[in-house]
C-alpha cells in the first residue's frame, strides 16, 4: 500500500507547484517559464535515476513501452503549455479546478482501457460527485476577466484533456520500466517540445530580461514538479490508475489554501461547496478501490 503514500506526496508537491509557478509568471512569458522549469525537472529526474541505479536498464526498455513513454511526454508537454498559459491569464482558483477535471476522463479511460471495474458503481458515483464539484468551482472572474474573455478557460480545458491522456499513456509506458527512469525519459520529451515552441514563437529573446526573483520561483516550481512526478509515477506503476489520479488531484486543497494566503484569492460559498464535493468524490474512490 506504499503506492497510496506516494500518491498523497504527489498531491502535496503538485499543490506547491501551482503556487510557485504562479509567482514565477507574473512578468515571464508562460511558454518560456514552462521550458525553464522543465530543465530543472529533467535534472532532478536524472539525479534520482542515478541514485536508484536504474540508468543501466535503458537498453532493456521494450520498444512498445518506449513509444508510449514518448507519447506520454508529448501529451504532458501539451498539457503544461496549456495549463501555464491559462494560469497566466486567470485566477489559480478558477484554472486549477478545470485542470483537475482530467480526473473524470482518466477514470473513465482507466475503466475502459485497463478494466478497472472493481466497485464500478461507487467509482461512477464518485466521478459524478467530482464533476459536480468541479462545475461549482468554475466561476466567472470579475473585472480583469471581462478583458481577457474566456481564453483562459479554453486553455484550461485543453490542459485537462492532455493530462488525462498523459496518465493513460504513461500507465502503459512504465510497464516493466523503473518509475524514475520512465519519468526522466518523459521529461526529456517535454523539454524538447517546450523549447521547440519557445523558439518557434520567438520567445527565447525573453531570456535576456528574466526577472531573477521569478526565475527562482520557476526553479522551485520545477523541483516541486519533479518531486511530484517521481511520487506520482511510482504510485501509477504500482497502483490503480482510477485511484492514484484522484488522490493526486487532491493537490487542489493545498493550491486553494496557498492561493488564499499568497494571492488573497477567496472562495465563494458555491466554490467551497464544490471543493468539498471534489474531496468527497476522491475519498470514495480511495476507500472503495
Amino acid at each position: 500500500m506504499f503506492w497510496i503514500i506516494t500518491a498523497i506526496l504527489s498531491a502535496v508537491f503538485a499543490g506547491l507547484t501551482s503556487i510557485l509557478a504562479k509567482c514565477g509568471i507574473k512578468k515571464t512569458d508562460s511558454d518560456l517559464a514552462t521550458a525553464l522549469r522543465t530543465i530543472v525537472v529533467l535534472i532532478f529526474s536524472w539525479i534520482m535515476v542515478f541514485v536508484v541505479g536504474s540508468q543501466g536498464t535503458i537498453g532493456a526498455i521494450a520498444p512498445r513501452s518506449l513509444l508510449f513513454l514518448v507519447l506520454s511526454g508529448f501529451a504532458t508537454g501539451a498539457s503544461w503549455i496549456c495549463y501555464f498559459k491559462a494560469l497566466s491569464m486567470g485566477d489559480v482558483n478558477k484554472v486549477v479546478p478545470i485542470d483537475k477535471s482530467s480526473t473524470i476522463l482518466t477514470v473513465l479511460l482507466a475503466i475502459i482501457c485497463f478494466g478497472e471495474t472493481t466497485n464500478l458503481a461507487v467509482k461512477l458515483i464518485a466521478t459524478a460527485i467530482l464533476a459536480i464539484g468541479i462545475f461549482l468551482m468554475i466561476e466567472k472572474k470579475k473585472s480583469a476577466q471581462k478583458a481577457e474573455g474566456r481564453s483562459w478557460m479554453i486553455y484550461a480545458v485543453l490542459s485537462a484533456v492532455f493530462a488525462a491522456l498523459t496518465s493513460i499513456l504513461a500507465k502503459v509506458g512504465i510497464s516493466g520500466v523503473e518509475s524514475n527512469l520512465g519519468t526522466a525519459i518523459r521529461t526529456g520529451i517535454v523539454l524538447l517540445l517546450a523549447w521547440v515552441i519557445v523558439f518557434a514563437r520567438g520567445k527565447h529573446h525573453g531570456l535576456k530580461t528574466l526577472d531573477k526573483r521569478e526565475l527562482l520561483f520557476i526553479s522551485l516550481s520545477g523541483i516541486a514538479t519533479g518531486a511530484s512526478w517521481l511520487c506520482y509515477y511510482h504510485a501509477l506503476g504500482h497502483g490503480l490508475v482510477s485511484v492514484v489520479v484522484p488522490i493526486d488531484k487532491l493537490s487542489i486543497i493545498i493550491t486553494v489554501a496557498f492561493s488564499y494566503l499568497v494571492f488573497k484569492e477567496k472562495l465563494s460559498r458555491k466554490a467551497f461547496l464544490g471543493l468539498c464535493l471534489m474531496v468527497v468524490g476522491t475519498l470514495l474512490m480511495v476507500f472503495f478501490k
